[in-house]
């Protein structure tokens, strides 16, 4: 007999239950508080609660019938990818984060403008893509894909906007996965303010109406498809990167990064 999705929403929240309560006996087994817990087993189960709630769930209700609409300024099939930087880069770095996810905040915070400096500089092109696990593994919620929709709307606008414009979304991210901050329309649209120039007609019509919403659909399936398993994901040309600190949502600091950046880039 089929299951319903009421039940494998229910089975995918009893799954992480479970592990949140697991990684609670490991920490305390070891006397210590274990940073980031939840998150860190939402991201342990990527791959299992991902992809289940990505094959059991179908299309988003928001961006069932509305037409596909690509934003300017994106690359690759269907334009999963939205590219900052010289097209003719020889390196290119590749980053991964879901819009709920603290430790991507973590990452963005830490190093977006590293990020951005270097690839102005001709260093690398970046390539961002998303993800909108979150909102299915947590079996409620519209915050990630609703703020890939309102990104794919800064990208529209133009890359330099878009720059901006992640850069004040993860400093005004989510304390807690958990937390729908961002599935708020008037939220979205408020710190767009924050980039000058960017409440354009254009761009609030599509945050408002979700012009962009079959697009994120998109976005976040490729995440899947590319077998990618958690959260954030960066590497350069191909070689995996560690880019978190340790220290909980913290990144490594920029020196550090540039370090591995150089021992990693084609000659």
């Amino acid at each position: 007999m089929a299951t319903s999705k009421k039940d494998q929403r229910r089975e995918a929240r009893e799954r992480l239950r479970e592990e949140r309560e697991a990684q609670d006996r490991r920490a305390k087994v070891r006397g210590r508080v274990l940073i980031g817990g939840t998150l860190v087993a939402v991201l342990a189960l990527a791959v299992g609660i991902g992809v289940y709630a990505a094959k059991s769930s179908g299309a988003d209700d928001e961006a069932a019938g509305k037409p596909f609409v690509q934003p300017a300024n994106t690359t690759g099939k269907d334009g999963i990818v939205i590219p900052y930087g010289k097209a003719d880069a020889k390196n290119v770095l590749s980053v991964w984060l879901d819009p709920r996810c603290p430790f991507c905040a973590g990452v963005e915070i830490g190093l977006g403008r590293t990020f951005k400096e270097q690839a102005d500089a001709g260093t690398y092109r970046v390539e961002y893509h998303f993800t909108t696990f979150l909102d299915k593994a947590l079996g409620s919620g519209k915050g990630s894909r609703r703020a890939v929709n309102a990104m794919g709307a800064a990208v529209n606008e133009s890359p330099e906007k878009f720059m901006e414009y992640l850069q004040v979304l993860y400093k005004n991210h989510p304390t807690e996965e958990s937390d729908d901050k961002f599935g708020s329309t008037a939220t979205l649209l408020d710190l767009a303010d924050q980039v000058p120039g960017l409440r354009t007609p254009a761009f609030n019509k599509a945050v408002k109406e979700l012009t962009y919403m079959p697009w994120a659909e998109k976005v976040g399936q490729a995440f899947f498809d590319q077998g990618k398993k958690r959260t954030p994901d960066v590497s350069v040309n191909g070689k995996q990167l560690t880019v978190n600190s340790g220290q909980g949502i913290d990144s490594i600091a920029p020196d550090a990064f540039k370090k591995l950046i150089s021992e990693n880039l084609k000659p």
